[in-house]
């Protein structure tokens, strides 16, 4: 009998648990530790921030910071300002930086020519210094002009904790004394963890050409001649290399003496694009090639296996008792509202009903009392649904901003302004209705 009222009791107190506290599994999706200085793990489409670590603070970024000259090239191809087929023949700067076999590098001669598309190439798959030096020269006419166009694009694309100092991410002491004017001798190029995902987010997003050459697992420089370079990729986490994990196809390493092991990467999966940062991975000692990828792969399986994107509410949404808009002079009285798009977020799983909607209409487009005037058009923007977190666990918050997911309110049908017959009659019943309510007062108040 004891038996039997301690097995009740075991399933009594699971079935309260499950009753009262839905949403365990999320909470348990909570735990996870990355050994690194500061991490953050981003869903690409939305910027939703999965994990964050320390992700805040400035700190040195190694050769990550070819993300933003990645960017600066790609943008100026856009623009025309530069071909791909367009030749740039070396300054003795670039020379010098590209012979130091200590640094990654394609080795450039000094009377050659070489066009942009081998030069991004050297830059995006192997991090060839030299070759980013090169490009920033080509569009900005020197490297120093080039920083302050990197500076510039930060603050542009909503970076806040940033500082570049020159093109490569190199520690500007190894720049053989030729380092951007008007930087330190011994400055190093630094962002935070969450301004390193939205750039990488901003470039994924803006070029996703970048992914077709980040993805490239090995390349030769000028293959077929005597400058012929092997060009592995040092991001050992594409799919054909030591480190492979599947859906990984970018973005970029980095490592210095005082940045450590950093990796920028981006993976798919199940239809779920994430963006991890690793600042200083932890590892053996002076070990900085591979913690990098250790911590990366940990992040990678926390995001795929505890988040997905899902659309929470379809296009053409209505609440209920909040679907229409009083309106006044219109041929009709009311308009219908719905939502314009459809509501997708980042969710964690079994977290799916864990969020609520809400109409905000906007009060500077209504009457004093509360209408709209006619004419009214269809689609006219009338405010915004705003769908609010209201689980157990803590809310996921924006890489840019900390607010809540919201999609534009639109009228779903126009509303012709009535003529002035319609409004002349209208405002005729209106008076003579006052008029009798006020005789029908009056009666029953001497009775």
């Amino acid at each position: 009998m004891r038996i039997k009222k301690m097995i009740a009791l075991l399933f009594a107190l699971t079935f309260i648990v499950s009753t009262f506290y839905p949403y365990t599994s999320a909470k348990a999706a909570e735990s996870i530790s990355v050994n690194a200085s500061a991490a953050i793990i981003i869903e690409e489409s939305t910027g939703t921030i999965l994990y964050g670590k320390n992700i805040d603070e400035k700190l040195p970024i190694a050769s990550m910071a070819k993300v933003m000259t990645e960017y600066l090239v790609l943008e100026a191809i856009k623009d025309g300002k530069i071909t791909w087929d367009q030749t740039y023949k070396p300054s003795e700067y670039v020379y010098e930086i590209s012979q130091n076999g200590n640094l990654s590098n394609v080795p450039l001669r000094q009377d050659g020519s070489y066009n942009v598309k081998e030069l991004y190439e050297a830059m995006a798959i192997y991090s060839a210094n030299g070759a980013a030096i090169g490009l920033a020269e080509l569009i900005a006419g020197s490297e120093t002009a080039f920083v302050k166009m990197m500076n510039d694009k930060a603050k542009e694309l909503g970076l806040t904790n940033y500082e570049f100092v020159n093109a490569t991410g190199l520690e500007n002491k190894d720049l053989l004394g030729m380092h951007p004017e008007g930087t330190d001798a011994n400055a190093e190029s630094k962002l935070s963890a969450r301004d390193m995902a939205l750039l990488s987010q901003r470039l994924i997003q803006d070029f996703p050409e970048i992914l077709e050459t980040a993805s490239v697992p090995k390349k030769t420089f000028r293959e077929g001649t005597d400058d012929a370079t092997e060009m592995p990729n040092w991001n050992w986490m594409l799919p054909e290399l030591v480190y492979g994990y599947e859906g990984v196809d970018g973005l970029k390493t980095g490592s210095t003496s005082s940045a450590g092991s950093c990796f920028a990467a981006t993976a798919t999966k199940n239809g779920l694009r994430v963006i991890t940062v690793v600042m200083d991975a932890k590892g053996s000692e002076g070990d900085v090639k591979n913690p990098r990828f250790f911590e990366t792969e940990k992040m990678l399986d926390y995001a795929f296996d505890n988040f997905t994107v899902k659309e929470v509410y379809p296009a053409n949404y209505q609440i209920k008792k909040h679907s229409t808009i009083p309106v006044v002079k219109g041929k009709e009285d009311k308009v219908s509202i719905h939502t314009k798009e459809a509501v997708s977020l980042v969710v964690r799983n079994g977290e799916e009903k864990a969020y609520k909607p809400t109409f905000d209409i906007n009060q500077d487009q209504l009457t004093e009392t509360g209408e709209l005037t006619a004419p009214v058009k269809k689609d006219h923007v009338v405010g915004k649904m705003i769908v609010k977190y209201e689980g157990k666990g803590e809310a996921l918050s924006n890489i840019q901003k900390d607010t809540y997911p919201q999609v534009d309110l639109v009228t779903k049908e126009a509303v012709e302004k009535a003529n002035w017959f319609v409004l002349s009659m209208r405002g005729i019943g209106g008076f003579f209705g006052g008029l009798w309510g006020t005789v029908s007062d009056a009666v029953k108040g001497l009775f």
